[in-house]
């Protein structure tokens, strides 16, 4: 299959699976006019991809696992433990920052509301 059908049927740009393919995530053979053939596995290669990056992952870590959950589970890929926990760790503090500052907001809110007499709202 051609780039432009891959594109079709996973609703994934051109350009993107380009940049899939620069990063080491999908392959294609070329042929002698120099276009890529995708294989049938490329749909669901090019699935997984987008699912790992809906996860937050980067295409550097997505490449560090890939090859390996599209052959097993992911269960027995052990290189995506870390990687998970690593995400969840940013996440985490990710959440912990914005709580801090939504608290430092809502303390502004009821600062300036209570200096102004309510008059503000």
């Amino acid at each position: 299959m051609k780039i432009g059908e891959l594109s079709k049927a996973t609703g994934v740009s051109i350009r993107s699976l380009r940049y899939y393919e620069k990063q080491g995530l999908l392959a294609a053979d070329r042929q002698l006019n120099g276009y890529r053939e995708y294989n049938k596995m490329a749909i669901e290669q090019v699935v997984t991809i987008q699912f790992y990056l809906s996860l937050g992952l980067s295409t550097d870590q997505i490449a560090g696992f890939l090859h390996c959950v599209m052959k097993n589970k992911e269960s027995f890929c052990k290189e995506i433990l870390p990687v998970y926990q690593k995400k969840l760790e940013e996440i985490n503090s990710q959440i912990d920052l914005l709580n801090a500052i939504k608290s430092n907001l809502e303390e502004r809110i009821a600062s300036i509301l209570e200096e102004s007499g309510g008059m503000l709202q």
